[in-house]
């Protein structure tokens, strides 16, 4: 298909535009067809010099299939040549189904978590029934081993005597 449009050229900052017919495969500023006009971005837009157009050779070749793109469609529409319109995409700015689907989980996250707030709320506290019970097993133990610690003869009373002890420590990372 062939396109009629800019080909790159001038130095780095200072750009200059040829307008060429080309393939459309071809790279930008690679092999053209014909050269039927030009474009300098840094002239004034009054500028008569700005835009230069050959405009017999265009109409050649519009008549043998070239499509204009987007800029030059709006050069040709300026002298009468073609008819160009703005682009409208309403959907330009929605987002795409990635992030549909994250914000689709996100709100199922946020709303499962809700829930199991209200749940929480909802139900009563049960921690503060379990903490004595967890504070009276270690104190349950100890009458135990004391009585152990008491028949048994004076030699194993240091060994009795260390259980406790372990266990104690035990008990306070517990609660903690």
């Amino acid at each position: 298909m062939l396109k009629i449009r800019l080909a790159r050229g001038g130095a780095k900052k200072r750009p200059y535009y040829s307008i060429v017919v080309a393939d459309s495969h071809s790279p930008r500023d690679g092999r053209f067809i014909e050269k039927v006009g030009a474009y300098n971005p840094l002239l004034k837009k009054d500028d008569p010099s700005r835009v230069v157009l050959k405009v017999e050779r265009i109409q050649e070749w519009i008549s043998k299939g070239a499509q204009p793109t987007d800029r030059v469609a709006r050069f040709l529409s300026q002298q009468g040549l073609a008819k160009w319109e703005a682009g409208n995409n309403p959907t330009k700015g929605l987002p795409g189904q990635k992030a549909k689907e994250r914000a689709a989980e996100r709100a199922q996250r946020d709303a499962d978590m809700a829930a199991a707030a209200a749940e929480a709320a909802a139900a009563p506290p049960p921690p503060p029934v379990e903490e004595p019970a967890v504070i009276e097993a270690p104190a349950e133990e100890a009458p135990v081993a004391e009585a152990a610690a008491e028949e048994a003869p004076a030699a194993e009373e240091a060994p009795a005597a260390e259980a406790p002890a372990e266990e104690a420590p035990a008990a306070e990372t517990s609660e903690g």
